[in-house]
């Protein structure tokens, strides 16, 4: 996900109406509170009205609008996970439209409109949210259509492609699937922490140990390679020309949390102890007093990107909960005061509720967005996590229909003549502590 830069909006003048008030003692208080979240949430989707493009949100920078291809799938997770945890399905419509559109003509999330954001890992987010309709028993399309099972299959299949994994350092996937879109010699968590998840995923819904074998793999070329070191640091990346040993060791809250969401899927008595170990690291890093800190960037400029990754942290914490009961009190007990103070935040936009992103000012900070709204959603619903059912498998009621060969055929491996600038368009972050984030590029400040 190459980010567009995001500059700090007018402070609206505060409405008459309350800010978002939350009594989080009250189940139905936080329904309340997170379905008015979401409601806002969608006014940046317009994909519903004539004329645009069902899925997405307005983009890509810099003149179609915020944000990248990516996103839309992000947000249809965040809806999917909401009505799960809550019950409401006031937004299911909007989320099976939008998934089942950008599916694309090969039933695997690659249209090639979106050629130049296709990025390993922007392909694994619409994967990933078919997933969670399949694990949720979300309403299934007609058998003609794509299938939420088969998309994810189709996505991992084409992942294994040995074009995508070439070139050096070992076994790890590339973080672009283009040949010549910025950042594909580029080896990165986030694009292999995806294909670790939803192998993982994969491996426990349909008991096929394959895609166990590989994530695990997967895991073991990120300890080998050292983003992930002794002391549960979770690193950015390396290019492979210098095969992948000079680390961005910059850290972001998805990298840790898409991993710790992994291996509560594979949860065992051998991945429990790397369980608590990210969430040790988890807890050091991305907390400050129990409130969800964004250390890349708070304090300085963040990203469009940056500003969604909050949302997955306490999202995929709430998947750990669920699934490895022995972190439960510990996670619920950040998600609560992390949630407190996302809540005390909310109160921009027109109508006076809407949230910014740095949550531990406790004061809403002028940044309005999908991402800040993305965020306090996921952190909202992640409350109501534990009283809805665990993931399901095909053996504990799943009716997704799946294909173990969706995918086989083919690969997102693309190879394009040169592009320009303003095509440039991707999945990912490349950032180094030391040089400012204040460039259109990360990738050609590392180069």
């Amino acid at each position: 996900m190459i980010s567009s830069l995001v500059y700090l909006l007018p402070l609206y003048p505060l409405a008459a109406l309350a800010a978002l008030e939350v009594d989080f003692n009250s189940k139905d208080s936080i329904k309340q509170a997170a379905a008015q979240v979401a409601e806002d949430l969608l006014t940046y989707y317009h994909g519903d009205e004539p004329g645009q493009i069902p899925g997405i949100l307005p983009g890509p920078p810099p003149d179609g609008g915020a944000y990248y291809w990516w996103e839309g799938g992000a947000m249809w997770g965040a809806l999917l996970d909401y009505w799960h945890w809550t019950g409401d399905d006031t937004f299911n419509n909007l989320t099976y439209q939008g998934l089942l559109f950008q599916a694309g003509p090969n039933k695997d999330f690659v249209n090639n409109n979106w050629s130049f954001s296709l990025g390993n890992d922007d392909q694994a987010f619409w994967a990933m949210s078919s997933l969670i309709a399949a694990e949720t028993n979300f309403e299934d399309p007609p058998p003609k259509e794509a299938q939420w099972l088969a998309l994810a299959q189709a996505v991992w299949n084409e992942q294994t492609d040995s074009r995508l994994r070439d070139g050096g350092c070992g076994f790890g996937l590339r973080w672009q699937a283009v040949s010549l879109n910025p950042g594909f010699s580029y080896k990165n968590t986030i694009a292999n922490g995806c294909f670790f998840n939803i192998g993982a995923r994969l491996a426990r819904y349909t008991k096929n140990d394959t895609y166990t074998d590989w994530s695990a793999r997967t895991w073991d070329w990120l300890v080998d390679v050292k983003y992930i070191d002794k002391d549960w640091n979770v690193y950015d990346g390396a290019d492979i020309s210098n095969n992948c040993t000079i680390i961005v060791k910059q850290q972001f809250s998805y990298n840790a949390a898409i991993l710790l969401q992994g291996a509560a899927y594979m949860y065992n008595y051998v991945w429990l102890d790397r369980i608590d170990g990210l969430l040790d690291g988890i807890e050091r890093i991305f907390f400050i007093k129990g409130v969800a800190y964004e250390p890349a960037c708070e304090g300085g400029v963040c990203t469009a990107d940056m500003l969604t990754y909050k949302g997955f942290l306490h999202r995929w914490m709430a998947y750990t909960a669920q699934l490895a009961p022995t972190t439960r009190s510990r996670i619920m007990r950040l998600t609560m005061s992390s949630a407190k103070a996302a809540v005390a935040q909310c109160t921009g936009g027109d109508n006076g509720r809407q949230c910014g992103f740095h949550w531990t000012s406790g004061k809403f900070d002028g940044l309005l967005g999908a991402g800040q709204q993305m965020n306090v959603l996921g952190v909202l619903s992640a409350l109501l996590a534990l009283d809805s059912t665990a993931p399901v498998t095909n053996g504990t009621g799943g009716t997704s229909t799946g294909n173990p060969n969706a995918g086989s055929d083919r690969s997102p491996y693309i190879e394009f003549s040169a592009i320009t600038t303003g095509d440039r368009a991707g999945a990912g972050i490349l950032t180094v502590a030391a040089i400012t984030l204040a460039s259109a590029s990360l990738w050609w400040m590392i180069k």
